[in-house]
């Protein structure tokens, strides 16, 4: 099967946002050791909490941004995608780094990566609805 740079583009904004959260798990670890915090207890420290989190609420948006990254790569642009991906991961990295801090200073993360997300979800659903309105149903 073909696919075109936009989509390998979009493949390594994919392996990103997977090392990005494989990143996140080790840091979790870490924050065990660090904070005494023995699996699998979740709670303890705070900064360990904090820590936990961040790893925790990106499993949670994964679910929605990974699909709609790739359905927007296949029925709206790819290049765009790769763009709205690599916003994705700057906004989980300013996430994960705020929240660590403190939890008040993950807003700005939190905001950049909903709205990359919700770009995606939604452009997706214009692009489906479009084709659709341009072709046909397709029965």
């Amino acid at each position: 099967m073909y696919f075109t740079f936009g989509f390998q583009l979009v493949g390594i904004v994919t392996v990103l946002s997977l090392a990005l959260y494989v990143f996140m798990g080790i840091r979790v670890g870490q924050a065990r050791q660090k904070f005494g915090v023995p699996a699998p207890a979740t709670t303890g420290h705070p900064d360990f909490e904090r820590v936990f989190r961040v790893q925790a609420n990106t499993a949670e948006w994964l679910i929605v941004y990974l699909p709609s990254l790739w359905l927007f790569s296949l029925f709206v642009h790819d290049y765009i995608a790769a763009i709205l991906g690599i916003v994705w991961i700057v906004g989980r990295y300013v996430y994960m780094e705020g929240y660590v801090e403190a939890a008040e200073k993950r807003s700005a993360g939190f905001g950049i990566q909903a709205l990359a997300t919700l770009v995606l979800l939604l452009g997706t659903l214009v692009g489906i609805v479009w084709g659709m309105l341009r072709i046909g149903p397709l029965f």
